[in-house]
C-alpha cells in the first residue's frame, strides 16, 4: 500500500461521515502474495472496512489485511466497538486475525458474528489457530472484550444499518453480506461461484434479485474463461461471469475482488480494461474498478 494513501485514510480519521464508507484493506484471494508486481492492487487478503454513518464499524472477514487495518484503529485513543463479520473459515480469510492490534488492546469491543451459524462454531475457528504449535500467542492472551453472543439472524441491525447474510456458493459454504443503511446498499459476495451449484448455494437468479441496483457490489472475480477450464467447482469466479451478474443487477458500482494470487498489476489492468469495454459495449453507466489495497469511497 503506498504511503500518500495510508496518509489519506488517518487524516480522515476524525472526520464527521454522512454516508456508508468502504475501505479495502486486503483484496487477495488464496494466499498474501507481497510482490514488487502487485504493488498497484495489494497482496493482502480479503479485509474491508464499512463505517457508517454513525460512525459504527463493520469488519468483513480477518484476512492479512486486517493487519494494517489494526493499525489504522489504534491510532484512536478511545477505541471503540467492531463489528467483526467473517464470510468463512478458510485460511486466507482468517489468517490475520492473530495479527490484529485491537484484539489485544482493552479499549476495544469486538462483537464477532459469522453469518446464521451457532456462537460457538465462530469461537473455535479463530481459538483454532492460536493453539500450540500453530501460534506463539494463545486467544486467551488477548484484552478486548469479546462478543459471541450469537451469528446474524436473517437482518441483524448495526447501527443504522440491516446487514443480510446471503449464502455463497462455496465448497463447506459460506455467507457474504448486504449491508443497507437508509438508501444505500452494499453487497459483498467474496468466494461465490455463481455459474456452480455447491451445497447451500442460491439460483444465479436469486443473486441477481439480492443485488438488484444496489450502490455497490463487490464480487469474486479470480479466474479467467481458459483457468476456469481446470478450476471449476473450487469455489471463484470467473470475471466474466462476475460482470454479467453486474449488468443483470444493474448495480451503480462493480469491484472485481478476491483477485487470483498470480495476477499480477498487468494482467489485472487488462482484466478491467475488457470488464470496462464490455460495459461500454451494452452502452451501460456501471462504474467498474479492480479492488485496490488502500483505496475508499463513499456511497
Amino acid at each position: 500500500m503506498d504511503l500518500p494513501r495510508i496518509g489519506m485514510i488517518l487524516a480522515d480519521l476524525y472526520v464527521e461521515r454522512t454516508a456508508m464508507e468502504i475501505t479495502f484493506w486486503g483484496c487477495r484471494g488464496s494466499i498474501p502474495t507481497p510482490s514488487r508486481l502487485n504493488v498497484k492492487y495489494g497482496g493482502n487478503t480479503s479485509c474491508v472496512e464499512v463505517r457508517l454513518s454513525d460512525g459504527s464499524l463493520i469488519v468483513l472477514d480477518a484476512g492479512t489485511g486486517i493487519r494494517n487495518l489494526g493499525k489504522h484503529l489504534m491510532q484512536n485513543p478511545n477505541g471503540a466497538d467492531i463489528y467483526l463479520i467473517l464470510t468463512h473459515p478458510h485460511w486466507d480469510h482468517l489468517m490475520g486475525f492473530p495479527f490484529f492490534a485491537p484484539a489485544y488492546s482493552s479499549r476495544y469491543k469486538i462483537h464477532v458474528r459469522g453469518g446464521p451459524i451457532a456462537k460457538e462454531t465462530v469461537q473455535k475457528y479463530l481459538d483454532h489457530q492460536m493453539q500450540p504449535p500453530y501460534f506463539p500467542a494463545r486467544f486467551r492472551s488477548m484484552k478486548a472484550q469479546f462478543d459471541f453472543t450469537h451469528g446474524i439472524p436473517m437482518v441483524k441491525q448495526i447501527g443504522a444499518a440491516e446487514v443480510i447474510p446471503i449464502a455463497l456458493s462455496h465448497p463447506n459454504g459460506g455467507y457474504g453480506y448486504k449491508i443497507v443503511e437508509g438508501q444505500k446498499s452494499f453487497v459483498f459476495l467474496t468466494d461465490n461461484e455463481i455459474d456452480y451449484d455447491h451445497e447451500g448455494s442460491l439460483a444465479r437468479y436469486e443473486y441477481t434479485n439480492i443485488c438488484r441496483d444496489a450502490d455497490l457490489l463487490v464480487h469474486d472475480a479470480q479466474y479467467t474463461d481458459k483457468e476456469y477450464e481446470q478450476t471449476e467447482s473450487w469455489g471463484h469466479s470467473t470475471y466474466g461471469s462476475a460482470l454479467r451478474l453486474a449488468l443483470q443487477a444493474n448495480v451503480r458500482r462493480f469491484g472485481l475482488f478476491h483477485h487470483d494470487p498470480d495476477r499480477d498489476d498487468q494482467s489485472l489492468d487488462r482484466i478491467l480494461q475488457a470488464c470496462q469495454n464490455e460495459i461500454a459495449h451494452q452502452k451501460k453507466s456501471i462504474y467498474c474498478f479492480a479492488a485496490q489495497e488502500g483505496t475508499r469511497m463513499r456511497i
